[in-house]
């Protein structure tokens, strides 16, 4: 098991391959500004380089951009303390300076990292049953894909089922998303849930992360009330927030993808 320390370590290496920076810039007192680049180190789904990527671990901004959003991305995270660069109604402003350029702001969530002192299965209903690479092929389907990605499959390591005799009530998915961390997606079908299926699968899959020399990661989009208790539940705290700019077309179309 990794301890609280070196688990940060490694996530903010981990941020540093993506963001183009160096892992201390995430813990200086004052905000940096740095070219996105792509990195064969960076998280396997990110689309690089960024137009414009802003993470912060608690104390400051780290942005991450091409350069000619440099001096407009500057000005907004000097205006506002780190904590508000997140949140409306602050970000008006950084969409407002980015719509002339065709760019909007997109993807917003909060990552957490598991806490090995908290870090405890909860109990479950059901019995967990640890699945390998091969024993995935078949549950690629739409009920599962939170906890298995259908266009990445070669990144699918393992996963955590919760049986209902033959039935599968509720799936964890690890996605080998980068070289040293692992993310966690879990799916419970709906008339499962409240039972406490997504929080045992979790930290189940967690274990085995972990047992395989990884340290897990997850993600949740700060409105996601369910996923934020399911990560607390099982002994993940917060981490960092990310927050993507990206194309209009690709806002539109991914508004357009979810009506």
């Amino acid at each position: 098991m990794f301890s609280g320390d070196e688990i940060l370590k490694i996530a903010m290496r981990q941020s540093a391959a993506d963001m183009n920076c160096r892992p201390e810039d995430f813990l200086r007192g004052e905000n940096v500004v740095v070219y996105s680049r792509p990195d064969g180190r960076a998280r396997k789904y990110l689309s690089l380089p960024f137009a414009c990527n802003l993470v912060s671990y608690g104390g400051n901004v780290v942005a991450s951009v091409r350069p000619d959003l440099e001096e407009v991305v500057r000005d907004y995270i000097g205006r506002y303390p780190a904590v508000h660069c997140f949140e409306t109604p602050n970000l008006h402003a950084l969409d407002d300076a980015l719509r002339p350029k065709g760019l909007r702001v997109c993807f917003m969530a909060e990552y957490f990292l598991p806490d090995p002192s908290a870090l405890a299965r909860p109990s479950c209903p059901y019995p967990i049953k640890l699945l390998k690479r091969g024993e995935l092929d078949a549950l690629y389907l739409p009920e599962w894909s939170n906890a298995l990605c259908e266009k990445r499959r070669e990144l699918d390591m393992t996963a955590a089922a919760a049986m209902d005799g033959d039935r599968i009530a509720g799936l964890a998915g690890a996605s080998a998303d980068c070289e040293e961390m692992w993310q966690i997606g879990v799916d419970v079908l709906p008339c499962y849930r409240r039972k406490g299926i997504a929080s045992a699968l979790t930290a189940a899959l967690a274990e085995e992360i972990f047992r395989l020399g990884k340290v897990p990661f997850y993600c949740a989009a700060w409105s996601n009330i369910p996923s934020v208790r399911n990560a607390i539940a099982c002994g993940f705290r917060p981490a960092w927030a990310e927050l993507t700019v990206k194309s209009e077309e690709f806002v539109r179309e991914t508004n357009a993808g979810r009506t």
